[in-house]
């Protein structure tokens, strides 16, 4: 299964701070100000940080008094772990081989 790698994406999400904002995004959504209440940022950042996210569309928002409600992308998210997985197989074969051909010279050596 060839899945398309999207780099827009895996920067968006490469920061450790937006990892942390999608953790709690996970719980039931929040606001820039309830978000910024958790994180080591303020509130500005934390706009700026959910404005990153919605481009890729991991979250989207809803607008809520004088409020937006932000909630994670189920859908996109799905496809970002498809990415991962699909990279992380695509490493696992290449390590395995390495593994072979290592094995095969050590073997060539030994004999």
């Amino acid at each position: 299964m060839s899945v398309t790698i999207d780099d827009e994406l895996w920067s968006a999400v490469g920061d450790p701070v937006r990892r942390r904002m999608l953790d709690l995004l996970l719980t039931g959504g929040g606001t820039a100000t309830t978000l910024s209440e958790q994180l080591p940022v303020t509130r500005q950042a934390v706009s700026k940080h959910l404005g990153v996210l919605g481009r890729v569309g991991l979250v989207h928002v809803t607008p809520s008094g004088r409020e937006r409600l932000y909630e994670v992308d189920e859908a996109q998210l799905a496809r970002a772990v498809a990415q991962l997985s699909s990279v992380g197989a695509t490493w696992d074969a290449r390590l395995r081989r390495i593994k072979q051909i290592a094995e095969a010279i050590q073997r060539s050596q030994e004999g």
